[in-house]
């Protein structure tokens, strides 16, 4: 028995007897014992009851290709070259990265259940624990160079702004280059990483993270104040369905980014710009900056009245 198989069983909820496991999957029970350890390695609770079986309390929602492709506009399905869905990894991005040294990686999308090693902006560690965040990357093409890019952290951003949106999560702000907010508290992040010519044709690998139903034992070790999607609707999300309407809204933004650059999305950034207006203070690790957010350059450059 596979440990995908297992956990499609398990994702219920429901109690399954060691035998009616093993009798799914035509194997014997030891063989389903030995799966049933690799679980807590995932970070995953499975209760053994005598008489009754085993089950994860409250279930999982697993990521299933065949379902969020299903809810994928035809025109971003066939934009997408190639999807790869894995329960573990130690970083889409990474993975993303070293593929796209092979060659031609356009379009080519990469979803994991859990990260062991997920980074976010200046090396910071991305917890990522098993089937309950959202966790992928896309490599996308671009000709021009370096100089054609600026601004798509912001673009990425705005896209996915957009499609929790439409699926009706209201609220969501962007903070300059490349999180999103609700209420002030971190909901998504976004990580790009560049190989190719600076000057000629190049591959972006465009991380993404989204806080979807966050473990509150895992909460705990957040350096940063945080929110999920389910705190926001009050109510359970598919991850599918969110992971559909965050494809439908990306790929379409950078065809258009393809085309016009930064500049056709620079109004609609400003008017969901989280810091729009307020104090801040811009911080590199040589430079420090105080002024008042005025927004962004037709470039994508932030913008401080001092």
């Amino acid at each position: 028995m596979s440990l995908q198989a297992l956990l499609a069983r398990l994702a219920d909820g429901e109690f399954h007897s060691g035998e009616s496991l093993g009798d799914a999957q035509g194997v014997s029970r030891a063989a389903v014992w030995k799966q049933l350890k690799k679980l807590e390695s995932l970070g995953l609770d499975c209760h053994s009851v005598k008489g009754r079986g085993y089950r994860i309390p409250g279930g999982i929602n697993l990521l299933e290709r065949a379902v969020f492709e299903s809810q994928l506009a035809p025109e971003v399905a066939a934009g997408l070259t190639h999807i790869e869905l894995a329960l573990t990894l130690e970083s889409t991005n990474k993975l993303a990265a070293d593929e796209a040294q092979l060659g031609d990686c356009h379009g080519r999308l990469y979803v994991a259940e859990q990260q062991t090693a997920g980074r976010g902006r200046r090396g910071r560690v991305w917890v990522s624990p098993f089937a309950r965040n959202l966790y992928f990357s896309l490599t996308w093409s671009f000709s021009g160079g370096a100089a054609a890019l600026e601004g798509l952290s912001l673009v990425v951003g705005l896209a996915l702004r957009n499609g929790l949106a439409e699926m009706g999560v209201a609220g969501v702000k962007l903070k300059w280059p490349n999180d999103l907010l609700y209420q002030g508290r971190k909901l998504a992040g976004v990580l790009l990483e560049m190989s190719g010519d600076a000057s000629g044709q190049c591959q972006v690998v465009i991380g993404v993270g989204v806080n979807v139903a966050m473990p509150e034992v895992v909460a705990s070790s957040l350096d940063q104040p945080w929110i999920d999607l389910q705190q926001i609707k009050g109510e359970p999300l598919d991850r599918n369905q969110v992971l559909a309407a965050l494809l439908n809204a990306l790929l379409p933004a950078l065809r258009l980014f393809e085309t016009q650059g930064f500049s056709a999305f620079r109004d609609d950034w400003q008017r969901h710009n989280a810091h729009q207006g307020q104090q801040v203070r811009l911080a590199t690790e040589s430079f420090s900056q105080q002024g008042e957010c005025v927004g962004v350059d037709e470039k994508g450059a932030l913008l401080l009245a001092t």
